[in-house]
């Protein structure tokens, strides 16, 4: 995809840049590693060079915060290293013509490939869901079905690739819902229903592990649905727009929400594909 960054100039970049902030803080390494939540071990790593893959995204926001500059500066991406609490709201995304591979949300995600991606959904989760889930999905929120259908599609595409690292996280009462048939989902045929079981069911097991579904109680936690895309930025979907923050601690915050979420998880990743089997059907 035309725009994407390179991880082995990324990985150069941060290298230097945290030889640098080391040597303005005035610690050695073990002081150092302490104050960003690491061993002094996986700090020499770091230092070395010896892997063009970058930290956890929770190591970057450590070091972004502690030495009080922006991700941006650090990974490279940006000269302007002066940490701001910049938020920023992105309008409704329109799909271009070329379809959702041309999107915003498309370059978010090729962008963070080598990065975890934490995804709270706001109902079945996009690239689970059939071509006739789609269709009615888009037909009551009066969105393109080609668009729709086109980012089923990247999605699925993009969890086949190995370097992939999504976890999905989402209240399992959405999907208890959708198989008995009720709410919003009246009006889907029971048969549509069967079929979007067996198939979300299918590409569960399929995708397992690069793209890993965890499911909480909604009646003891709650969320909102958004997106953490590596250390690079969060967007929570507001219903046809996104707000997208781009500022280290708000991403940080999110990321330890997320990670509370899994805590709270009453059926695993490898437990995700048997309970969909064997949901009952209205």
């Amino acid at each position: 995809m035309k725009g994407t960054v390179d991880k082995r100039d990324l990985s150069g970049v941060f290298r230097e840049r945290l030889k640098t902030l080391m040597g303005r803080s005035g610690l050695n390494q073990s002081a150092f590693a302490s104050a960003v939540g690491i061993d002094r071990s996986a700090l020499s790593q770091l230092l070395a060079g010896s892997s063009t893959r970058l930290p956890r995204a929770e190591t970057l926001m450590n070091i972004a915060a502690h030495s009080q500059v922006s991700m941006d500066w650090l990974l490279g991406l940006s000269q302007d290293e002066v940490l701001t609490a910049e938020l920023r709201e992105n309008m409704e995304i329109a799909e271009a013509e070329g379809g959702f591979g041309e999107t915003l949300l498309a370059k978010w995600h090729a962008e963070a490939v080598g990065t975890k991606i934490r995804y709270v959904p706001a109902r079945i989760p996009d690239l689970l869901r059939t071509e006739k889930v789609i269709l009615y999905d888009a037909e009551a929120a009066q969105h393109s079905r080609e668009a729709q259908i086109d980012e089923a599609h990247f999605r699925v595409n993009y969890n086949r690739r190995p370097e992939t690292d999504m976890e999905v996280c989402m209240p399992r009462q959405t999907l208890e819902v959708f198989a008995k048939g009720e709410g919003i989902w009246r009006q889907l045929p029971r048969e549509a229903r069967a079929e979007q079981i067996a198939h979300m069911a299918e590409l569960l097991d399929d995708l397992y592990p690069t793209f890993r579904l965890f499911l909480y109680d909604g009646r003891r936690r709650f969320s909102a649905p958004y997106t953490v895309f590596g250390p690079y930025r969060a967007a929570l979907y507001l219903g046809g727009l996104y707000l997208v923050l781009n500022a280290t601690q708000p991403i940080a915050t999110l990321t330890r929400h997320f990670d509370g979420l899994i805590r709270a998880a009453e059926v695993n990743a490898h437990e995700a594909a048997a309970f969909v089997k064997g949901l009952p059907l209205g």
